[in-house]
């Protein structure tokens, strides 16, 4: 299975900012050996697929809605998402969770609007620092992925699954490779319960892999790519990743 390098631009860029760090991109990738993919915020998305369109780098949204359409506004819909040729949309991002109170069934809802319009979910899951040295990692990130598997049921091999402890999320504390493998170990078996195809799902680490510790994560058996945050806006970073993934 090929790894996944995906990047998540958070609430960050502007037009002319965008194009130069896409162009310095693409200008390094040449032919990946990894899938490669850029999240970026909504009114971003059109510049993405005009810049994008036709190399080797697929793009995404940060957020869909639960909704399919209808008066919520602000929303964005997964038929819109679609509009815009996104091959990805984030879910469940731990700062969706913490700042806007998204729960485990919210976070299912989502995934499985994405699916329904043939885009693929990247279902972020993970403990905080206090559930971490409760010794509750193992129930949350099992809690938090059931409620995905429960709702997408049989669809639940063409998920993408992201392991980011929130304690080291831009804080620059990263879980060791060991650390990180053990709980990827968990969802694969939880995954493998759940579809006969686990082996398809890919599960990334996210929590601060940059390009100083990327060759260590990857190598682990169960960690299949990376959900990369503040590196992902750096165009020689976020090579270094993508070749640490070949």
């Amino acid at each position: 299975m090929k790894k996944l390098i995906a990047g998540n631009w958070k609430m960050n860029g502007g037009l002319a900012a965008n194009e130069a760090l896409v162009r310095a991109m693409l200008a390094g990738i040449g032919q990946p050996a990894a899938q490669v993919a850029l999240c970026a915020p909504a009114p971003y998305l059109a510049q993405l697929q005009s810049l994008l369109a036709g190399s080797p780098v697929a793009w995404g949204a940060q957020d869909v809605s639960a909704h399919e359409q209808g008066a919520y506004t602000g929303e964005l819909s997964a038929a819109m998402l679609r509009d815009f040729a996104c091959r990805y949309a984030i879910v469940g991002h731990s700062e969706r969770r913490q700042y806007h109170g998204e729960t485990d069934a919210v976070v299912a809802q989502k995934a499985q609007r994405a699916l329904s319009a043939g885009i693929t979910p990247i279902v972020c899951v993970g403990e905080t620092l206090a559930e971490r040295e409760a010794g509750q990692t193992e129930a949350v990130v099992k809690r938090q992925l059931a409620a995905v598997i429960h709702v997408v049921a049989h669809c639940t091999s063409e998920i993408v699954v992201a392991y980011e402890p929130v304690w080291a999320i831009g804080t620059g504390k990263t879980a060791t490779p060991e650390q990180a493998q053990q709980v990827h170990a968990v969802l694969r078996q939880q995954l493998a319960a759940a579809t006969a195809h686990a082996e398809r799902v890919q599960i990334l680490y996210g929590g601060s892999m940059n390009a100083a510790n990327a060759a260590s994560l990857l190598a682990q058996p169960d960690i299949d790519g990376g959900l990369i945050g503040g590196a992902s806006l750096k165009a020689p970073d976020f090579l270094q990743i993508v070749a640490a993934a070949g």
